[in-house]
């Protein structure tokens, strides 16, 4: 077998955006939010479900998934690969705008429903060496929620780095299959439930028609463009530090130590 990277925009839609396989993505939910009894989530309404887009239209936007459970509560689920500037703001935006458009003005406040955001970052978000964190308005002293409408939970990759062998509950096995799948060569054996089998089924590149391969080989090239553009920009910012601090007499060794650069770059500059 041959595993896509689930971090890729085609196939993040397409395994998580499946109309016929909505149990994936219950799954999933159910898994990150670690619900149990009567809150568990039984079937879901995929609001954007995944459709193969033409190449050459494909464009650069948010990585997302949206659905509804029989309650009415709304689930965003977003893939982030690299952290883009007000990232705590646009998500703040983001989940706002989907609770104020349940209702026209003049409708009762009373028929909102929950939003829960669930956002997977390839990136460091938090202080906190939490890999997966749960959010929400509460005071700040005793933690009384009287707010309860909306909810944050955040999935840091980098953060997650329990091997194979460790993995005992189903979210740990959920967030190892998003970072990990496309190193992998079979199934794990400990791979037990039955979203995340189906999963690893939708994640084989075997199983991919060649208009979806050609998609997914597209998204990864723009995804490494934007990596390549962020990265310059950040080299450039290093580089500016470092001139100034060259300019202030501060030795070579001093700088590359506080920017990163090479002592080599700082020479050259």
């Amino acid at each position: 077998m041959h595993f896509v990277d689930i971090k890729n925009d085609i196939a993040f839609r397409k395994i998580f955006g499946n109309e016929n396989k909505k149990i994936i993505l219950i799954s999933f939910l159910n898994a990150v939010m670690k619900l149990k009894g009567k809150d568990v989530i039984e079937d879901v309404e995929i609001l954007n479900p995944y459709q193969l887009p033409i190449i050459k239209n494909l464009k650069a936007s948010i990585i997302d998934v949206k659905a509804r459970d029989k309650k009415g509560k709304t689930y965003i689920i977003e893939m982030q690969v690299a952290e883009p500037d007000g990232l705590d703001k646009r998500l703040l935006y983001y989940a706002s705008k989907d609770y104020s458009q349940q209702i026209e003005s003049g409708e009762y406040y009373t028929e909102l429903k929950p939003v829960i955001f669930i956002g997977i970052f390839d990136f460091k978000f938090t202080e906190g060496k939490k890999y997966r964190s749960h959010h929400s308005v509460c005071d700040v002293e005793d933690g009384e929620r009287v707010i309860k409408d909306m909810d944050f939970y955040f999935i840091e990759l980098p953060k997650f780095t329990k091997p194979l062998e460790e993995l005992v509950e189903v979210t740990d096995k959920w967030i190892f299959f998003i970072k990990e799948a496309e190193n992998l060569d079979v199934v794990p054996a400990n791979v037990d439930d039955e979203g995340l089998k189906a999963a690893y089924q939708d994640a084989n590149k075997h199983s991919w028609t060649k208009e979806e391969l050609e998609a997914y080989d597209y998204a990864a090239m723009r995804e490494q463009d934007e990596r390549g553009k962020v990265e310059l920009a950040e080299k450039r910012t290093k580089m500016d530090v470092a001139k100034k601090m060259k300019n202030k007499g501060l030795s070579p060794q001093d700088i590359s130590e506080f920017t990163g650069l090479s002592e080599a770059e700082i020479e050259d500059l």
